[in-house]
């Protein structure tokens, strides 16, 4: 296993208002390998990716990205090495082509046309998009801008928050397959937020379950189907919500 982008936790703990949010987190993430991440809404799911690139601080324990803390890695740096893409795959006002440069123009540097074509082709999009309205385009073709945009700092580690959520069962599994080709392709580390069970199982090699801020289970992603945890038994039963 490549070290470098490996994100181990060690007893993080995150509380906010005085009310704990995660509780005592360990395990890591595989390099190269896609992990999901399953559990009922407010089980701490998207508190825990935050903390992995620096959006949120924990309040105890230590994250480590291959052998360095993550308190130790400025926030900028941080930002490029590890990747973030969201349910609501938010554009800024312009086309595409503007969309792509943004994560260059705040590091002062610029993305070429050609280089932005590279990666619109990376996520499956027509050149002809390049000069489009971001605003025009589909949920699906936001999507892919989004992550292509994710892309353009070349980030070893990718973290996607409920990504396909808002998208039909055709352009949901569009995504997926992209995103098992860039893992494949890249060999980037990815962990992804997802409601969806049966996602979590055909596209995650490891999934992690989590409920109450806690982490229940951990393990290759079969473990969907062969539970060892009540409470994930549970939980992959309906009773928990």
């Amino acid at each position: 296993m490549s070290v470098s982008h490996t994100i181990t936790f060690k007893d993080v703990c995150f509380t906010k208002n005085d009310r704990p949010i995660l509780q005592k987190i360990s395990g890591t993430f595989a390099a190269k390998r896609i992990t999901t991440l399953v559990g009922p809404s407010g089980a701490g799911k998207t508190t825990l990716l935050k903390l992995c690139n620096g959006l949120l601080t924990a309040t105890a324990g230590d994250i480590v990205i291959g052998t360095q803390s993550i308190s130790t890695i400025p926030p900028t740096t941080l930002r490029q090495k590890v990747g973030m893409a969201l349910q609501a795959a938010p554009m800024i006002n312009g086309t595409v082509y503007d969309n792509l440069c943004l994560p260059k123009k705040l590091h002062n540097d610029n993305l070429s046309e050609q280089e932005a074509l590279r990666f619109l082709e990376d996520v499956h999009l027509p050149a002809s998009l390049l000069h489009q309205q971001a605003r025009d385009l589909s949920g699906g073709q936001r999507q892919r801008v989004s992550i292509a945009r994710t892309l353009v700092n070349a980030p070893p580690i990718l973290l996607l928050d409920e990504i396909t959520s808002a998208l039909d069962h055709t352009a949901s599994l569009e995504i997926e397959q992209l995103i098992t080709q860039l893992n494949t392709k890249y060999g980037v580390t990815i962990i992804w937020i997802t409601h969806n069970l049966e996602q979590a199982l055909h596209v995650g090699h490891d999934t992690w379950v989590m409920i109450d801020g806690q982490l229940i289970e951990a393990g290759p992603s079969s473990l969907l189907e062969n539970p060892q945890q009540h409470a994930t038994k549970q939980f992959l039963a309906g009773g928990i919500r």
